[in-house]
This record gives C-alpha cells, sequence and structure tokens, in this order.
C-alpha cells in the first residue's frame, strides 16, 4: 500500500439510475485486470454530508452541524474532502492491486456538482436507459407502485397525499426518475463522459466494454469477453443489482419486457412523471410512440414541470433545507436538519397544495 501513498487514485464515475443496469456494466468492466469496481461506495454522498449527524446524537446534532460547519468554513472543503477521498480510494486499490477503480454508486445524480468540484478532472461514464423499462424494473423488483390505487394511477392530485404516506424509500426511487433523469440527460455535454446506452450494452457488450476500456486508458484486450462469470463478490455486499448472481450469459429479453409489465396507465404515469419532450431526446422515440399507440397521451412539458416542482418541493422538505423552508417555527433557534415531512404534515401538504390544484385542473381538460 506504501506505493500508492501520496498519488492521486485513477477515479472514474459510473452513474445511472437505480435499476439502470449500473451494476452489469460495473461487473463487465471489473473483468478487466486494472479496473476494481466496488458494488456501491456511497463514498461521495457521505463526504458532502460530512457533519450532519442524527438528531437522536447525543451531542447534540445541532450542535454538531453548527461547530462543524464553523470550523469548515475556514478551510476549503474541497481539498479537505479530495484529501480523504483520495486516501480511501488509494487503499481499496491498494488492497485489491489494481490501478483504476470505478464508483458506481446510482444516486450521485443528487450531489453531482460536489463530485464535479472535488475530482473535475475524472472521466465519466454515463448510462441510460429506457424510462419505461426501469420503471417496469422498479414495480417488479422493489415493488414500487406506479399507481395510487388499483383503481387510479400515480398522475393525479392523490400524489401528493401518496408522498406523505408512503415510505421515503418508494418516494425515492419515483423522485430518481422525476428529478434524476434530467440532471443526468444534462451531463451527456459533460467532457470526458463515456455515454452507454443499457440497449446496445446488452446486444454488443464486447464492443461496448472494449470502448469504453480505451476510452479509460486500458488495454481492451484485457478482457477476452464480455461474461458474466466472477460475480461472486456481490454475495458479501449489501449493494448491487442481485439479479445478475442468477444470470449465466448477458440477453436483450430484458429490453422489451416492459412492455407487458406495465399497464396503460402505469405508462401513462411514467410518460407524465419523465415527460415526452425528454424522452424524445434521449433517443426513445420508439418506445413512446409503443406507449401512445397503447392509449398514453402526451399532456405536455407543464403537466412534467409541476410533477418535478412536486418532488422538487418533497425532496426539500425531506432534506438540509427544511431549516430554510420552515426556519419561521423555529423562532431563531437551533434549526433540527433531520426534520422530516411526516412530524410537519400539514406544512408539507400546504406547500404541495398550489402544485397540485393547478396540475388537477391541466388533468380534467386534458
Amino acid at each position: 500500500m506504501s506505493g500508492r501513498l501520496g498519488r492521486s487514485p485513477e477515479v472514474c464515475f459510473l452513474l445511472g439510475l437505480p435499476r439502470s443496469g449500473t451494476t452489469l456494466l460495473a461487473h463487465l468492466l471489473q473483468l478487466h485486470p486494472d479496473i476494481e469496481a466496488p458494488p456501491e461506495p456511497w463514498l461521495m454522498l457521505a463526504l458532502e454530508a460530512f457533519g450532519k449527524v442524527d438528531r437522536r446524537h447525543p451531542a447534540g446534532c445541532s450542535l454538531i452541524e453548527t461547530a462543524t460547519s464553523e470550523f469548515l468554513g475556514r478551510i476549503d472543503r474541497k481539498i479537505a474532502s479530495r484529501a480523504f477521498a483520495d486516501a480511501a480510494y488509494n487503499q481499496y486499490l491498494a488492497e485489491a492491486g489494481k490501478r483504476i477503480i470505478i464508483d458506481k454508486t446510482p444516486r450521485y445524480w443528487t450531489v453531482l456538482d460536489f463530485v464535479e468540484a472535488v475530482y473535475p478532472e475524472a472521466p465519466h461514464i454515463l448510462l441510460m436507459r429506457n424510462p419505461y423499462a426501469i420503471a417496469a424494473s422498479l414495480k417488479s423488483t422493489w415493488g414500487i407502485p406506479l399507481r395510487a390505487e388499483s383503481s387510479r394511477p400515480v398522475s393525479v392530485s392523490s400524489l401528493a397525499e401518496l408522498m406523505l404516506r408512503l415510505p421515503d424509500s418508494i418516494i425515492s426511487s419515483l423522485a430518481d426518475l422525476v428529478l434524476g433523469l434530467p440532471r443526468l440527460a444534462a451531463q451527456r455535454t459533460r467532457r470526458q463522459t463515456h455515454l452507454v446506452r443499457y440497449e446496445l450494452l446488452v446486444a454488443h457488450p464486447d464492443e461496448e466494454i472494449q470502448r469504453l476500456l480505451a476510452g479509460l486508458g486500458c488495454d481492451p484486450g484485457g478482457v477476452a469477453s464480455a461474461s458474466m462469470e466472477r460475480a461472486d463478490y456481490l454475495q458479501s455486499s449489501s449493494f448491487g443489482d442481485r439479479k445478475i448472481l442468477e444470470r449465466n450469459a448477458i440477453d436483450e429479453s430484458s429490453v422489451k419486457s416492459w412492455q407487458s409489465q406495465l399497464s396503460v396507465e402505469e405508462m401513462q404515469t411514467v410518460t407524465d412523471l419523465v415527460g415526452a419532450e425528454l424522452l424524445l431526446d434521449l433517443g426513445y422515440e420508439q418506445e413512446l410512440l409503443h406507449a401512445q399507440k397503447a392509449g398514453v397521451l402526451d399532456r405536455g412539458p407543464e403537466v412534467t414541470e409541476l410533477y418535478r416542482r412536486m418532488f422538487r418541493t418533497w425532496w426539500d422538505l425531506r432534506s438540509a433545507k427544511a431549516r430554510e423552508l420552515s426556519g419561521s417555527s423555529h423562532a431563531g433557534g437551533p434549526v433540527d436538519t433531520s426534520w422530516s415531512i411526516s412530524e410537519n404534515r400539514d406544512v408539507a401538504i400546504e406547500m404541495l397544495r398550489g402544485e397540485v390544484a393547478r396540475l388537477e385542473q391541466i388533468l380534467s381538460v386534458s
């Protein structure tokens, strides 16, 4: 390990939404002798949230945040974060005997600015997948509902109540599509970003992996062929898609399975939440056409933007940004950054009501 101390590690960030195939892509890249791809480090998320602790911490979460904010306010936090991350990545690489580490963490879309500030020179691999297929996988794998009730799609005013009633983990999965997808899509024009389409990856895995390896400065010949072998390391991790442990080969069956897994109402939900405009921009014109032939309507960008505003409101309410939204209720005292929607239900409903009313009006005339 001493041979790596003081050297900046070669870090690559693999970006993509949950259920978009990031575990598969990371595994195929890790078959190369120079590359190490841990299941999901979440390291940059932890560093970005440094100083924010559980409200039950006996030392006092508000005191800890205030103290660390004052201390770190006198230094360049990016430098400190980079030093810690470099040390962690370097040690991991040394233990593995590898040269490049690929940090595959789907929720990095929430801290893209922080990742860019700490590692501006790092290459990114951006994996995009048909949003209908992602939604179908969320439904079949994690049971994420795409309808509020058996007879009503999520794309109605009940979404506000749904946001407050369901666990954060479920709404977070929908927020990945609503908020995360457009943020990741905007990364396509970033320098040193290698775009990969899931559909091409499973159709031509050898060609896609060799292209990416060359882009990372690795010998493409280091991987004889993209295969599902040597994935046992995932069994000891709490993260990563376990389904690849059951696969013997890469196949394209998952590309069109959404067409039978999603009802027309569920396809309408996905279309409303993602937006026809973004679907077309990402190259999924045929998928949108299939949904429209089944009866799905394009309700326009205003509907999608209203959903995004609702999810942004919900996200702010459940994050540290809630300090700004609820500061008046704390009378100038220390703010508990773990303030949650469940404890401030009336405030949350009031903040969502305006968007819901406008959304109801639009949907009633569409």
